[in-house]
């Protein structure tokens, strides 16, 4: 795993964050030392599978990235499954191909489900007879105004008893309880080897690129798309995951 110093160095400028080949080449180190809660959360997904997956539908990881929920959850799905991991970066989705394509060769898997790797935009992938749906860290960073319109689909996607898992930043209606989950925040990176300087240039690459909403926002939303439970599950810091059953 190659670690991460894209912003080690002072930038005359900070252009936006992208998921390019250098941000895809260190984007293991990148969010472990980045995201609290991270490992604790993917701990969760072979679970989630075994639960809500069911024979013969669809599974789908929205914004897969490099695959670390993908893999998961493959090795859980009944065998009858298709499971869709879909990113729109061609960095991420190279990557992930490769990784299946060694996985398959060196374990010889027989019994894994179908995996289907897709360079899309998810807010136009089709979605249907779905069983479980993962988007980790994904609608963050979808335009503000399209987020409804895809858990619309989502939801609609679902089949009845259908789970989602949504994993997202949040921020805080309260400016004294922002401020001190993002110091907590930092802290963190701090903690994990990140300096000050690769804090506030990340932060500057990033605060155009990924737009945080509220805990109450998310919830909300996923109750008027017609989730009939919404149940936030983990929360660390300025991070939480929400387990929605259709």
């Amino acid at each position: 795993m190659s670690h991460d110093r894209i912003y080690a160095l002072p930038q005359r400028h900070v252009g936006d964050f992208a998921f390019d080949d250098q941000v895809a080449e260190v984007f293991p180190d990148m969010i472990a030392r980045s995201v609290p809660g991270y490992a604790s959360v993917l701990s969760m997904i072979e679970q989630l599978t075994s639960r809500f997956a069911l024979p013969h539908t669809n599974i789908y990881d929205l914004g897969c990235s490099l695959g670390a929920a993908t893999m998961l959850i493959r090795s859980q799905a009944p065998s009858s499954c298709t499971l869709h991991a879909v990113d729109l970066a061609p960095a991420m989705v190279t990557r992930l191909r490769s990784k299946l394509d060694d996985s398959t060769t060196a374990n010889q898997r027989t019994s894994s489900c179908q995996v289907e790797v897709h360079q899309a935009d998810v807010r136009s992938f089709p979605l249907s007879s779905a069983s479980f749906i993962v988007l980790n860290w994904t609608l963050q960073f979808i335009p503000a105004d399209d987020r409804q319109k895809l858990l619309e689909d989502v939801a609609k996607a679902l089949l009845p008893g259908g789970a989602l898992l949504l994993s997202e930043k949040i921020c805080f209606d309260q400016p004294a309880q922002q401020n001190l989950l993002t110091e907590l925040h930092h802290d963190f990176k701090r903690a994990h080897g990140y300096s000050d300087l690769e804090i506030a240039q990340k932060r500057t690459a990033i605060e155009n690129r990924l737009v945080p909403e509220t805990l109450e926002t998310h919830t909300g939303r996923l109750e008027q798309v017609g989730f009939q439970v919404v149940a936030p599950w983990f929360q660390c810091f300025n991070f939480v995951s929400i387990l929605a059953i259709r």
